[in-house]
């Protein structure tokens, strides 16, 4: 299926690795210039030359070693490029634990990272898609927003509260000039964050890793973890001209785990 987006330009953050670079590959195969940002330069790099080798046709591939999550970083994706048809946001998601222990900096930082940078970003460039007609914006958030996980506060609070804003603005005239914005929920899927998860896990309770995998992939429905670019595959379809009339959804991507009817 040619998804109608070669020649668009995309910002996708996080893109190192993991999710946000199974986004901006998928995007880049289909011809769709990126613009990939991330703390990490070394990894960024090797993810850039990586996009590029397979890149289609003419689009390019920039690399911005920034944290998007603060008004430089920010400023510096805009200053490489101005005008985005296609914004993917995702940022790391905080720490898990006990909500006695966090304080008002813990929660500012998970709010600020996971709510308030997407906002600004939204801010940024939705005006802009909206008078040339086109806009995709798709917030990389957690299947913890249909089904909050106890030790998981901080990211059930902070991705539901992006996901309220999202669901007001995708209504309020945007798809009428074009603009579709929508939330991807990922569950399991075979990430560093997934291995790091296992790995405390282990140190914890005295279990291999393993032996915490493969109990965790026997609650899903597939059996499996998902893989980066099945999920790069699903959020390219989101940025593209077939999903115009899909906006303010939460799209969930987790093999069944989730267990309710709606």
């Amino acid at each position: 299926m040619d998804l109608g987006i070669a020649g668009r330009t995309a910002l996708v953050c996080g893109a190192s690795k993991g999710l946000g670079y199974g986004s901006a590959l998928a995007l880049v195969k289909e011809g769709v210039n990126v613009v990939i940002v991330a703390r990490g330069a070394e990894a960024l790099q090797d993810a850039a030359a990586k996009l590029e080798a397979a890149r289609s046709g003419e689009a390019f591939v920039k690399a911005v070693a920034a944290d998007i999550t603060t008004e430089e970083g920010r400023a510096a994706v805009f200053a490489v490029h101005k005008d985005y048809d296609i914004v993917v946001t995702n940022a790391g998601g905080p720490p898990p634990g006990d909500f006695r222990e966090w304080d008002r900096e813990a929660w500012i930082k998970a709010v600020d990272a996971n709510m308030l940078t997407p906002i600004e970003l939204i801010k940024a460039t939705v005006d802009g898609m909206a008078a040339r007609g086109f806009g995709r914006i798709v917030n990389i958030t957690s299947s913890a927003v249909k089904a909050p996980i106890d030790i998981l506060g901080l990211s059930n609070g902070a991705r539901s509260g992006l996901t309220g804003f999202v669901a007001g603005l995708a209504r309020s005239g945007l798809a009428a000039q074009g603009v579709t914005l929508n939330n991807l929920l990922p569950g399991a899927f075979d990430t560093d964050r997934l291995r790091n998860t296992a790995v405390g896990a282990s140190k914890k309770t005295g279990q291999s890793v393993d032996a915490i995998q493969d109990a965790r992939r026997k609650t899903i429905p597939a059996r499996r973890f998902g893989t980066a670019e099945e999920f790069g595959a699903i959020c390219a379809f989101l940025c593209s001209v077939h999903a115009g009339y899909m906006t303010g959804q939460n799209v969930l991507a987790d093999g069944g785990a989730y267990p309710g009817t709606y």
